[in-house]
């Protein structure tokens, strides 16, 4: 496959409508989880450092349930938002996120590794640009991280209904690159919601864009997205490197410049 260069591409395409359906993958990858876990269980451990999974538009911390309890059994702490439904990403969000940050890393006295589902991770990337010093490491998971949201995510719609045009037109907060720590931006060319080249991150020293085969309701209870998270989550925290699958699983994922 040729790499994408993320800085070269048009972000404005909303995902085809026809791909809609597409998102009822989701009940298949949920299926899969039981075939997988001895698999899963083998993946790399990690140290006992905080994760904090931040939820989609729309969603609590409900729909990370299941991911969370799996990071634990990986040897993780990982922690939910607690904040309720995610309704969207006004800066007054990254504020109320941002307490909840600073609540883990001064009670594990250690960096915090923060996973962002969709808008999620929009508000994970932000809080790190904020905060490094508490930060480990970002993971987002199908996440508009670039682009207008009119024109590259299908969800734009219920963000307008919710919060009004102008919050769409005028209250977009994202940065522009990646923020400064290990960054990893995972995504899906069939993802169904939002438009695929809006959530490649633009090239550093220590960012990546995995591509992975998983639907955007999805990528919280996808085995191979567990895989890649829980790979992720296990490295020292100054020993980031990126990611390179092992060979038996080497065909379900693609990395992007």
């Amino acid at each position: 496959m040729t790499p994408v260069h993320a800085s070269s591409i048009d972000r404005g395409q909303v995902p085809p409508l026809h791909w809609l359906p597409l998102e009822g993958r989701v009940f298949g990858e949920l299926a899969l989880l039981a075939t997988a876990w001895p698999m899963l269980r083998r993946a790399p451990r990690g140290d006992g450092h905080p994760v904090l999974v931040l939820p989609g538009f729309l969603a609590t911390d409900r729909s990370t349930a299941l991911l969370r309890r799996y990071l634990q059994r990986q040897g993780l702490d990982a922690q939910g938002w607690q904040l309720g439904r995610n309704l969207g990403g006004h800066r007054g969000g990254v504020g109320l996120v941002h307490e909840r940050l600073t609540t883990l890393a001064a009670q594990s006295g250690r960096k915090v590794s923060l996973i962002g589902w969709s808008l999620g991770g929009v508000l994970a990337r932000e809080l790190a640009r904020h905060s490094p010093q508490l930060v480990r490491q970002v993971i987002s998971l199908g996440s508009p991280l670039y682009g207008d949201p009119k024109r590259t995510t299908s969800a734009w719609l219920a963000h307008l209904a919710l919060h009004g045009r102008d919050s769409i037109n005028h209250g977009d907060f994202r940065g522009v690159g990646a923020p400064p720590v290990p960054t990893t931006s995972v995504f899906d060319r069939r993802d169904g919601v939002v438009g695929w080249r809006t959530s490649l991150e633009l090239p550093g020293a220590r960012v990546q864009n995995v591509q992975t085969q998983s639907s955007h309701f999805g990528f919280g209870i996808n085995p191979l997205v567990w895989w890649l998270l829980a790979d992720r989550l296990a490295q020292p925290e100054d020993g980031w490197q990126p990611f390179d699958p092992p060979r038996a699983l080497r065909a379900f994922y693609r990395t992007h410049a």
